[in-house]
């Protein structure tokens, strides 16, 4: 969720937009025997600490009954997956493109670099309640503030998605400014606000995803508790400002969707989004996008998004008190990961490997005609395959079963969800939504 990214932060942040394009965007480690292994990832303290939470939030809550998809009727329960399989069904979709099967907001993210999710999103506007293209930059400039990105927006398109159903369009702004002189002077944050609020007015969107937290982190501001409160006081007079005016639904407002990182250990460091900064804007914020993904890198290849470690991190965000836990859980947005990862097991090849895309995954699976495995530890099918500079990979890529288990953790929790991103996955995904 360092360095200077295009996509979305500064130095220090993690590089989401690049995680189809890229692999330089992981931190620099030293290699270890244990990181060029596929070991278990998932540590006795995530596995005990994370069920002992769940099953006292479920006997708490119990979750809604959903109703039976089409892609469920394809035995997605069973874990015994080919590669023919993947071939001849990803692009069998429902006939009813407009029917929901998940209850709770879905997200989806749509990148400029990907035109096919332009495409999806008109197509399967109706499977979402929230559409965020990823199209702005809040920057420096001198001493002022200009806000960058609208000749990403194509008006054409915005238009046939509206057209297309009742999805909210809410681009997302990443604060790429300086955080001292945005947060420290209130001329500063009001430019930044007025900019935001106008450009949404102007274009008709219905609001924003705001990413900043991860800027906040690289620059080392969280760590000073008077810089954190004022971290804090601008997102919430930033969501009061949105809040303020109507949008283009009768008794609508505009909303501020806030993008969350994952805690970065077991244990909450200083710079970490905990429960109380959930609980301080929960007043304010519509949702929260948080990135469960990423679990793995190039240095310590393995899995997307282990199960355990994403009810792991549901528990510790929503580790307040009990009349408190549901309604926050109803505000978080679960990340799912619609790309995948093909990384190098090899110490000749080196550290190396990254995001794989769907049209990809499935060249590759064409070509290598792999065996699928399932990895209970995780909940992710994987297969292994030799390069043509002889050098041994592993794939980890979403399959039908691994995203409807995280679409059935979220729904026990009560939470949406928010999927990164809709052109990189394969389309039958799109009728478990």
């Amino acid at each position: 969720m360092g360095k200077k990214r295009e996509r979305r932060s500064a130095p220090g942040s993690g590089n989401r937009d690049n995680r189809a394009e890229s692999s330089t965007r992981r931190d620099n480690q030293g290699e270890s025997a244990s990181g060029r292994k596929l070991v278990p990832f998932l540590v006795l303290f995530f596995i005990a600490s994370s069920t002992i939470s769940v099953i006292v939030y479920r006997f708490k809550y119990p979750p809604k009954h959903s109703r039976d998809s089409d892609a469920y009727q394809q035995d997605i329960g069973n874990s015994d997956l080919s590669y023919r399989d993947v071939l001849t069904e990803n692009s069998k979709v429902s006939e009813n493109t407009s029917r929901r099967h998940y209850d709770y907001p879905v997200l989806g993210y749509i990148t400029p670099w990907n035109s096919k999710g332009y495409e999806l999103a008109k197509r399967f506007n109706s499977k979402f309640t929230h559409l965020s293209p990823v199209w702005y930059e809040l920057k420096s400039q001198q001493t002022s503030l200009v806000l960058e990105g609208r000749h990403n927006a194509d008006t054409g398109w915005i238009s046939e998605l509206k057209n297309a159903g009742d999805a909210l369009l809410l681009p997302r702004v990443v604060l790429e400014a300086s955080p001292v002189e945005l947060l420290t002077k209130k001329k500063q944050r009001n430019k930044a606000i007025n900019l935001i609020v106008t450009e949404c007015k102007e274009m008709g969107y219905d609001g924003i995803v705001l990413e900043s937290w991860s800027i906040w982190r690289a620059y080392g501001i969280l760590h000073e508790p008077s810089m954190r409160n004022l971290a804090l006081q601008f997102i919430k007079q930033l969501g009061e400002a949105l809040h303020s005016v109507s949008g283009r639904k009768i008794e609508q407002q505009l909303q501020l969707i806030y993008v969350i990182g994952p805690p970065s250990s077991k244990k909450l460091q200083e710079h970490d989004f905990g429960p109380k900064d959930l609980e301080i804007l929960s007043e304010v914020v519509d949702g929260f996008s948080l990135m469960t993904y990423d679990f793995s890198s190039p240095h310590n290849p393995g899995p997307n998004a282990p199960l355990k470690w994403i009810q792991f991190i549901l528990s510790l965000l929503l580790s307040t008190p009990d009349h408190r836990a549901k309604s926050l859980a109803n505000k978080i947005l679960l990340g799912i990961n619609f790309y995948g990862n093909d990384f190098s097991l090899s110490r000749a090849a080196g550290s190396e490997g990254g995001p794989i895309l769907g049209r990809d995954y499935l060249s590759l699976l064409e070509k290598q005609r792999p065996v699928l495995q399932w990895d209970e530890n995780s909940g992710e099918h994987f297969f292994f395959y030799v390069d043509d500079d002889g050098h041994k990979r592993v794939v980890f890529y979403p399959s039908l079963k691994s995203i409807s288990l995280r679409l059935e953790e979220a729904r026990l929790w009560g939470c949406g969800i928010s999927i990164w991103e809709i052109g990189q996955g394969l389309d039958y995904f799109f009728d478990l939504l």
